[in-house]
This record gives C-alpha cells, structure tokens and sequence, in this order.
C-alpha cells in the first residue's frame, strides 16, 4: 500500500466515517419534498427509486460477502487460501475477495463508473431511458462481479458441456482468481473470449477450474462448537457483515434497530429449518486447523429451556449437540469445546450426558473450566485475604471458591443454601476459610450472579466474573473484569473477528482449553465432574503463547479491566 497516495484516492467522505451514507440525505429529501408539495402526479421514478436501489445493491453484495464467507469457512470448494486480518478488514472499502482485502480508490470508482454507463447515458440523452432497464443492467454487473470475486467455485461442468461456446461467452471465479495471483493473465472481465483471441489466457485455467470444482473436504484438528446470543447477533457472526464482527459486539449501536427485522426473520427460519450445526470460522495455529461451528439456535432459546424446565426445548437442542459431536467424531475431530450454553449443567451436566451415552468417543469433550478457572484466579490481586462470592450455580465458580479456600483465602457467602453446598465440597481441613455471612462485604466479589447484587458493593469493588458472559457496568466507582479470556499467539492465523463481546484477538478461557487439550495431546474428556488441573492448564496456556488479558490490579483502583 502507498505510503502516500494520489489524489483522488480517498473517498471525499471518507471523514465521516460510519455517518458517510448520510451523502445520501439531499437526495431523500428532496423527493420526500416533491412528493409532500406536488404528490404522486409529479412522480420522479429517477429520484425515487434511487435509496430503494442502492438498498437492493448492499443486500445483494452482503448475500454474496456471506456466501463467501462461508464457502471459505467449510472451504471444500475454496480457489485461494490465504490468511485475513484486523489490518485488511479495516482498510477495506469494498471487499472483493474472502481471503483478502482491496482498496478501489475513488478515483478508480470513478472510471467504472464511466465505463459502466456507457450503456446507460445515450438513452438517457435520447430521451428513451428506462428505469427499470437500468436497475436491471447494474444488477447484472453486480452479479457478476460478485461471482468472479467469491474465491468458491460455483459453474457447474454440465453447463459448458451442454453448450461448449459458453466458455468463451462467461467466467468463472476460478478463472478470474488467477488475474489476482498471476497479475499478467486472464485480463478479461466477464467474457474471456479476448483472452483466446491474444493468448493471455492462464495455461492453468482449466486445471484450476477442474480442482476447485471438485474440491476437497478438510477435516479440522479442533472445533469449538457455539450458538447465536441474541438477535442481533447473526450480524456479529464472521458470515455476518465485516464492520460489525470486526468489533466487539455492541446491540446498542445506533443503526441497529432498523436490522431487527431480519434478525427476527432469521431467528425463525433457523428455528424451523436449523437442523444442524454450520461452519462460521477457520482458524490455524502451528500444525492444528480450528472451525467454529455454530447452532441454529439463541441464547435465550438456550437459557429458557434449561431454567425453566422446557423439556421439549432441552430435547431438542441437545440433540442438535449431539449431532454435532457425533458428525465431529466421525470425521476425526480430535478435540470439540463446548461454548456459552452449550455447557450447561441444567442442560446436560457439562457435557457429561454425551460423555456417558457415547463412552467410546474418540473426540475429546472439553467443557474448559480448568483453564477458566486459572484464569479467574490470576485476575485476583496479590495480597487478598478475603473475597465476597457472589452465586456459585456454575462448576467454574464452584472450583475458584474450592481453590482460594485451598490458598488460605477465606471466601464470604450471605446465601445459606449456596453455603451448605459448598461446604459439602471444600476439604475439611480448608473449610475454617469458608465463612457465612450476612454483614461482610469484601471488595473482591466473584461469581456468575453479580448483575443484580452491584448496588450492595462497596466502593473501589473489583467485579470479577466466572461466567462466559460480561457484567453490566452499573458503577462507575467500582472496577469491572472482563469474562475469563486471554490474548491469543501472534502466529494464530486468519484472524479478523471478534468473538462475541470480546476485544480483537481475545478469546474465551471455555474456547482456548480446547485448543489446549490438542496442543498438548491430552487425552482426557474434562465434562461433569471432571477438570483438568488449574496449574497445568495455566501452564500449557502460557507455554504456548497465550498471554492474560489483565494483570492482576491492586485494590480501589477504579478502571475497567
């Protein structure tokens, strides 16, 4: 990339960064005006079709990026493959291929733009323009440069054999990725007739044409199996659209709402026709390729079915995991991490209910509490007597607890029954450390149930919490920590979204002790009751490169973590 550019190469809106569409506010208003003053007799179909066809124009390219997207995740008919990162997507204004990102400078905009209208303006100028002809024309542009730009091969065999002239008549994505890697081949857009005619034309057309149609199915190291959090997490997804999975996600955001719609839309039609887990991410760390396989279904789908006793729902969703893990298995899968819910012991005991119905799997079952574990216990500062746990339904908050008492660390508790549980399961000589209590409130609190006891915590309070989930910032005198996680190795490839809530290169401690569990070749199921040593799995973290996302802070430090 130029170190400085010419002129013409920023976009003259460039500045306005997310508000930049609002270049298009005049021409809205102005029809609105013409409509209000004159009404429909003084119609403008130019004017006012203009914002419905831009509209149609990104549902099309966005149909096309998650096509891609996807095709390059399952990767079976993948032309080119190569790593995508945070810098490319950023820089990106249209994204023309799934393996990297290209900057079209205004300036080049421009000359298509010229180009492309040649068809377009002499009837205008005649007086014979059609407006639907238009729309029509840039349609078929769009699709197929689209088509060229997939990087999946899509043209069925039988089409060129049916009609052989074909081939000099329309492109193929394979035919066209070979401008992009050759750079002095396959000039011609769309129609490679010219490059017969002056012998441009790449000897290895055919041969790439044959082999990325045929494609090849890729059998991944490790799977890290999720599923959608809220509605409008389908945007989030890496299929989704690049400027909102490039980022933490944030439902708050402004534009949003007016995606609701389709969010609800696609929420139904997963319901009705999810069957199965699908393929959203590729990653490659040393030797070990990683997919991220997500459910067809929604937290809250998740949550109300193990809170709240929908034995249907449990049924239903359970058996899409166990699909998965089963179809993982089968294709040799060495480790498969359960994500967010899908973890949960009211739904089926950390995975535990896979683990006994299927005992001689051969994919490893890793529900991650270990690492998460480790993690939550590095986040406490140096020099804590005294922590405040707050819920402790989950195995992750169950095992912090049982390790500080082990530490000499004494832990608070105001809930009797949580107490009592607990007790049960501390050992006796540690169990001094365990403490009931209605009047103490220390300044560490820790646990999966903070959001709705924040108001009774002391000021300078350290949040830490032990659940997948993130806190709601409700104090600003207090210091919130983020969800157990850690900053992934450098030489971690192709990665350019976030998951979930958290920042850019950051994964969950759940999702790491899969990956783990590979790199170290362990052989252990850690699901129900099982968990992997806190030591070794910090251990094994570290060796390998990842690194904690916070150091542990002192006391009344009051700044988020």
């Amino acid at each position: 990339m130029a170190t400085r550019p010419g002129p013409l190469t920023e976009w003259p809106w460039q500045w306005m960064g997310g508000y930049k569409y609002l270049v298009l506010a005049p021409v809205a208003m102005h029809t609105a005006h013409r409509l209000a003053t004159k009404g429909w007799g003084d119609f403008d179909p130019a004017y006012t079709f203009m914002l419905p066809t831009l509209l149609l124009r990104m549902i099309h390219n966005q149909i096309w990026i998650s096509l891609s997207r996807y095709q390059t995740a399952r990767r079976k008919h993948l032309i080119v493959d190569r790593s995508l990162d945070f810098e490319q997507v950023d820089r990106v204004l249209y994204l023309a291929w799934a393996r990297a990102a290209v900057i079209h400078p205004f300036a080049e905009h421009l000359a298509y733009f010229l180009l492309f209208s040649i068809s377009i303006l002499p009837p205008i100028f005649m007086g014979c323009g059609s407006v639907l002809a238009g729309v029509l024309y840039i349609t078929y542009i769009d699709f197929m440069n689209n088509m060229g730009h997939c990087n999946f091969e899509l043209m069925p065999k039988w089409m060129f054999q049916t009609f052989p002239p074909l081939k000099y008549l329309i492109y193929t994505p394979s035919f066209h990725s070979l401008h992009h890697t050759q750079f002095r081949t396959n000039y011609s857009l769309f129609m490679p007739f010219y490059d017969y005619i002056y012998n441009t034309m790449d000897s290895s057309s055919d041969e790439l044409y044959e082999r990325s149609l045929k494609g090849t199915e890729e059998t991944p190291d490790i799977v890290h199996l999720t599923h959608m959090t809220s509605l409008k997490s389908t945007y989030h997804l890496r299929i989704g659209i690049t400027s909102i999975s490039s980022k933490p996600c944030n439902d708050s955001v402004w534009y949003m709402w007016m995606l609701w719609p389709v969010a609800w839309l696609s929420m139904v039609l997963a319901w009705i026709y999810g069957s199965s887990a699908f393929v959203v991410e590729r990653l490659k760390l040393k030797k070990f390729s990683m997919q991220v396989w997500a459910l067809p279904r929604y937290n809250f789908q998740v949550m109300d079915s193990s809170a709240y006793g929908l034995s249907w729902e449990s049924k239903s969703i359970n058996n899409l995991i166990e699909k998965a893990i089963l179809d993982a298995n089968e294709k040799g899968v060495k480790v498969l991490s359960l994500g967010l819910l899908n973890q949960a012991e009211q739904l089926n005991g950390s995975g535990e209910l896979f683990a006994k119905k299927y005992p001689r799997l051969r994919v490893r079952l890793i529900d991650g509490s270990g690492l998460a574990t480790a993690v939550v216990l590095n986040s406490i500062p140096f020099g804590t007597k005294q922590v405040f746990l707050c819920g402790s339904n989950s195995k992750v908050t169950r095992a912090t607890a049982i390790a500080l008492c082990q530490r000499g660390v004494q832990v608070i508790l105001n809930q009797e029954k949580e107490y009592g549980m607990l007790k049960s399961r501390v050992p006796e000589s540690r169990a001094i450390y365990l403490k009931f209590s209605n009047d103490e409130t220390p300044q560490i609190w820790i646990g999966d149930s903070i959001d709705d006891a924040q108001g009774r915590a002391p000021k300078g309070t350290i949040f830490i919490p032990t659940s997948q989930f993130p806190l709601k910032k409700a104090r600003k005198d207090c210091t919130y920590l983020s969800n157990p996680a850690m900053k992934i190795p450098e030489t971690m490839q192709n990665v350019h979204t976030c998951e979930n809530w958290l920042p850019r290169r950051v994964m969950s401690a759940w999702r790491i002790a899969g990956i783990l569990h590979a790199l170290e070749g362990w052989e252990m199921h850690e699901c129900g009751d099982d968990m992997m040593t806190i030591e070794k799995t910090w251990s094994a973290a570290i060796k390998h490169g990842f690194k904690p996302l916070t150091k542990p802070c002192s006391l009344n430090s009051g700044t988020d973590l």
